[in-house]
């Protein structure tokens, strides 16, 4: 039987997904019609944000442990982490503004498939906890944060190339200016997902006795960062043209996606975190 601490936390968590899908609609709605509403989207993601933190709190006290271990608490998590990037993104850089038509669709897809999860909780192994579990998990939650701003600015630059271009885009910069903005994001994900790695590998010495062990998570987390590494040395050294460095965006946020949020829950190796 749910308890009545476990009811309190969903509700809240259906109440955060209610405000972010009206922010969302918004904003996608203001692009199409070339309406001026950042101002109404951004209350919105940040008080979608309060009632989701207030979820995730009370999970976190009623479990024992942060929201990272079961399908459910992942995704949670990372639709209020990304949330969170994006909508500081969003106030700071205003060029960025209209890429929530492309941003907030990707966040649907993770809310619709947390709300088809199991909300039900996980085992946290005693080994796992130390603060560099913490530490890893932070970092990767940025690297994701920023590298979905960029597919942002990626998606704006292929609809555009496509002929699909909305009015509301018109008063964004150039493409070419896009994808400068779109290649500095990219850099702060590449750093964050070194760190992250780093901070991953000590964590393992402290949870399993070793740093590295090619299981499949670590794998493919190694297969991102050299995606994302080979994107950097194209980008600088190939004079990449705007649609073709978006292309690129995409393709490293696919991967670092199916890694996040696939591997771990179909891999049977004893690796079974995740950002």
């Amino acid at each position: 039987m749910m308890s009545t601490a476990m009811a309190t936390e969903l509700q809240l968590l259906w109440a955060a997904v209610a405000i972010y899908t009206l922010a969302g609609s918004t904003a996608i709605g203001a692009t199409v019609m070339a309406r001026r509403v950042e101002r109404w989207v951004l209350a919105l993601v940040v008080a979608g944000l309060v009632v989701h933190a207030a979820s995730l709190a009370l999970r976190w006290e009623r479990v024992g442990h942060g929201p990272f271990i079961t399908l459910f608490e992942i995704l949670s998590s990372n639709v209020w982490s990304l949330s969170l990037v994006f909508s500081i993104a969003y106030w700071r850089v205003p060029a960025i503004r209209p890429s929530a038509a492309v941003v907030m669709p990707v966040l649907f897809v993770l809310m619709g498939w947390m709300l088809v999860s199991s909300p039900g909780e996980g085992h946290f192994p005693p080994t796992y906890r130390t603060v560099w579990l913490y530490i890893h998990v932070l970092f990767g939650k940025i690297f994701l944060g920023s590298v979905l701003v960029a597919v942002g600015l990626a998606g704006i630059i292929l609809l555009r190339r496509a002929g699909f271009a909305m009015r509301h885009t018109a008063r964004m910069p150039d493409s070419v200016k896009l994808e400068n903005l779109a290649f500095r994001f990219m850099i702060l994900g590449f750093v964050f997902e070194t760190l992250m790695l780093i901070a991953g590998a000590i964590w393992a010495q402290d949870a399993w006795g070793r740093y590295w062990a090619w299981d499949p998570l670590e794998t493919w987390a190694f297969l991102t960062w050299i995606m994302l590494a080979f994107f950097v040395h194209a980008r600088v050294t190939l004079r990449l043209r705007p649609h073709h460095g978006a292309l690129f965006i995409i393709a490293v946020f696919v991967l670092a996606f199916l890694t996040f949020f696939g591997v771990p829950f179909v891999s049977t190796a004893p690796h079974k975190g995740a950002v």
